[in-house]
Formats: structure tokens, C-alpha cells, sequence
């Protein structure tokens, strides 16, 4: 009989070990809502109430040898789904992060680092056209970053396939039939503090992107796409300024623009610990092969922004300029807009 109990016992522990191994970890769910006033100079505005919500679920948890993992899944508007990254911290061996297209991994993650008080210059609600340097942060990918050494990071990501959609598990995209083939980033982000307060404020940052065939049907014009930049932060003022380039790959068969040149500089100043503002312009200019059978026009915008914020409540203000937006000359493509808005975050 006390044969028979003990044997009861020890399956029982070995149950509840089972289920404690595999609840190791927890799961949170943060959320909160965006609600906008917009108004466009010679425009039609429509209806100028918008509403953003928006929902995130992570999971953390720990290995036996001390590695920690970590899960992010993002609810957007209307509850949609938008993306998922796992991401491995490997002590000193770096991080591993699977990623699903959220614009976190690869030169994606520096193509705007400008000091803001809220949105980067073209982020806050004018549509303007701009072309940015992407990469693969918006294609499923697997990034690995170094451990920080002497204040250098490097991160080296690839998506096996630039034009397939996102995958459930034990699925494969098949092939999209777009000729798109494999991207690979790099990015390099550097603090030089040498040990100084002085310079402890201070980010270079440097970024590369080739994707195979990416916009030609011809195979072998694959893209490039390049950026690097620095910002740096003293007491309350931040300043940045940051070049990007990008070759689409396109020939003299084609109308498609053949490159892109931007320049962006942003100063942001923190009157207190609850009110910032910030001033920043982005200059983007388009190029084509036969420039004598296409015209574009340099597009530039710039933004003064003020953000306020009071505990779990953020009063946002911004007022928005582009001059020749989508690279068209036409005055209708001249926008200028204001925005207000007002988050709540739980």
C-alpha cells in the first residue's frame, strides 16, 4: 500500500513539473487608442476625426542555461493582425530575432532616426509619396546581433524571399511570381563614449540592403539601398542628420525611377520632463536613366511638432509641409496640413 502511495506521488510531481516547465514563461497584453483631428490646406479634408487602436500581446520566459526568449504579437486597427517577432537573447553570444515584417530588423530600423517629439517629419499624417530605404524590415526575415563591444553592435539579417507574404508554421509561401529573390542587411550602430559623459549621447549609425531582382523582370538588377547617419543627445537637446540612397535596379527599358537621394536633419528639446518639441525637414530626390523622356522634382518635407504628456495620456500637435509630394511639380502635389491628436495608453 505505501508502495502503491508513493508511486501515485511521483507521478503526481511529475505532472505538476511538466506544467510548471512548460508555464515558465508569462504573457501581457498592453493596448491603448489614438484619436486624431486632421485639417489640409487646399484640400478637401472629409472628415477629419480619425481613430486608431491598437493591441499587443508578449510573452517572455527563461531557459535552464540562462537565455532568455521573448514573443511579440501586434493587434492593430480593427483588430487586425500585422505582425510577430521571437526574439532569443543569447547571453554572450548575442541575440537571435525571427521576425515576421514588423520594420524592426535591418536598415528599416534606421530609416528615419531623426529626434522627434512625436512622428518622424513625413509620419505624422500628410501623405506625401516618399521614398525611404526599407530593406528587409518589412518581409519575414531572421536578424542576429552582436553582444555590445567597445560601444559597436552589428546586426546581419536575411529575408529568404522579398515578395511572398507572411507564413503560418509548417507552411511555405510557394512562389509569388514576382521575381523577387533574397535580401540581406547589415547594420552597424556605434557609442563612442570612451568612458565620457560628454560623448555617452552620441549614435553612429551605418546600414547596407542588397535584394535580388527586385524591381526589374530582368533577373540580375537587383537593388541596393544604403544609409548612415549619427544623432546625438546633451541634457535636454537632441540634434540628427542622416543620408540614404538607393538603387531600385531599373534599366533604359523602363519608365521606374532608377534612384533616390534623401537627407533628413532633426533638433528636438525637452522643456520639461512632460513637454518636448521638435523641428525636423526630409529631402528625397529622384533620378531616372533617361532623364530626357521623364522629369521629377525634388520632394522636401518639413515638420514642427509639440507633444505633451500627462501619466497614461499623450496631447500631441503637428504641422506638416511637402513640396512636390510623389516627385510631381504640379501645384496640387504642394500639401500642407495640421494635426492634432490624443493618445490614451492602458
Amino acid at each position: 500500500m505505501n508502495k502503491l502511495t508513493k508511486v501515485g506521488l511521483s507521478a503526481l510531481c511529475g505532472s505538476l513539473a511538466a506544467v510548471s516547465s512548460a508555464n515558465a514563461g508569462e504573457m501581457t497584453v498592453t493596448g491603448g487608442v489614438d484619436m486624431s483631428w486632421a485639417s489640409y490646406e487646399d484640400a478637401s479634408t472629409g472628415n477629419p476625426i480619425g481613430m486608431g487602436s491598437n493591441l499587443t500581446f508578449k510573452g517572455a520566459g527563461e531557459l535552464d542555461n540562462g537565455w532568455t526568449f521573448g514573443v511579440t504579437v501586434a493587434m492593430l486597427n480593427k483588430d487586425a493582425y500585422s505582425n510577430t517577432a521571437v526574439n532569443i537573447v543569447m547571453g554572450g553570444l548575442g541575440a537571435l530575432n525571427l521576425n515576421q515584417g514588423d520594420s524592426g530588423n535591418g536598415i528599416d530600423a534606421l530609416d528615419d532616426k531623426m529626434p522627434t517629439a512625436w512622428e518622424e517629419a513625413w509620419g505624422a499624417g500628410l501623405g506625401t509619396g516618399i521614398q525611404l530605404v526599407t530593406g528587409i524590415g518589412t518581409h519575414s526575415n531572421v536578424q542576429y546581433t552582436t553582444p555590445k563591444v567597445a560601444g559597436i553592435t552589428v546586426a546581419l539579417a536575411v529575408a529568404p524571399d522579398m515578395g511572398s507574404a507572411d507564413v503560418s508554421d509548417k507552411g511555405s509561401s510557394g512562389i509569388t511570381g514576382d521575381n523577387s529573390g533574397s535580401g540581406y542587411d547589415a547594420t552597424i550602430n556605434i557609442n563612442p563614449s570612451f568612458g565620457t559623459e560628454i560623448l555617452s549621447g552620441l549614435d553612429i549609425f551605418v546600414g547596407g540592403h542588397v535584394g535580388e531582382r527586385y524591381v526589374d523582370s530582368t533577373a540580375g538588377n537587383d537593388r541596393y539601398e544604403a544609409i548612415g547617419g549619427l544623432t546625438y543627445s546633451l541634457g535636454p537637446i537632441a540634434i540628427g542628420y542622416a543620408r540614404s540612397g538607393i538603387d531600385t535596379g531599373a534599366n533604359t527599358t523602363i519608365t521606374d525611377p532608377a534612384w533616390y537621394k534623401n537627407s533628413m536633419f532633426g533638433i528636438s528639446f525637452n522643456v520639461n520632463d512632460d513637454l518636448s518639441v521638435s523641428y525636423a525637414e526630409h529631402e528625397s530626390e529622384q533620378g531616372h536613366v533617361n532623364p530626357g523622356a521623364l522629369s521629377s522634382f525634388d520632394l522636401e518635407v518639413t515638420s514642427f511638432q509639440v507633444a505633451y504628456t500627462m501619466g497614461g495620456a499623450s496631447v500631441r500637435y503637428a504641422s506638416i509641409s511637402s513640396d512636390n509630394s510623389s516627385y510631381q511639380g504640379a501645384k496640387e502635389f504642394d500639401k500642407e496640413a495640421q494635426i492634432i491628436s490624443v493618445s490614451l495608453a492602458f
